[in-house]
């Protein structure tokens, strides 16, 4: 994960939800039980920004965990508090209220949210454990050098955005 922001073993969130889960923040599979209205803490990697002309400045995200997705709504007065995270945050917390329409769909109205793309960098191999499988592990020593090659550059893959 550290050098292609890509892993085959599993999703980010995945490795993080002990933390969250600490914190309060619900996995996204929970969202679509709420009851209209209940305050939640979510957290994701944001795949979708949308801020549609039609939509005077409201500004649609989704995010993912390892269970699924949601679907947040971000207000212009929002927006321009924290419009630097909005727009440029690859992993985000949000503080928001359930919103069920009609159809039974559930969209989380945020009231606060947080950048914790910093969070990325402890799925780090030296920060946490990833081994999944007895095939996994490394029996041999392997020198933990820190040296600089091209593979280990950071890179991250943007998101979708439409704006």
């Amino acid at each position: 994960y550290q050098t292609l922001r890509l892993s085959l073993k599993g999703h980010p969130m995945m490795f993080l939800r002990g933390l969250y889960e600490s914190e309060g923040i619900l996995p996204c599979s929970t969202i679509r039980d709420l009851a209209d209205g209940r305050r939640v803490r979510a957290a994701g990697v944001v795949l979708i920004r949308q801020k549609p002309g039609s939509a005077k400045g409201v500004v649609f995200m989704t995010i993912e965990d390892e269970t699924g997705i949601a679907n947040l709504v971000i207000w212009p007065s929002l927006l321009e508090r924290f419009r630097k995270i909005v727009m440029g945050a690859r992993l985000v917390s949000v503080e928001a209220r359930a919103q069920r329409s009609e159809e039974g769909l559930v969209h989380l109205v945020v009231e606060e949210i947080e950048d914790r793309s910093a969070d990325l960098l402890l799925l780090s191999q030296e920060s946490i454990p990833l081994a999944l499988a007895h095939a996994d592990e490394v029996k041999r020593p392997v020198p933990e050098g820190r040296a600089r090659h091209p593979r280990q550059a950071r890179i991250l893959p943007k998101s979708r955005d439409f704006h």
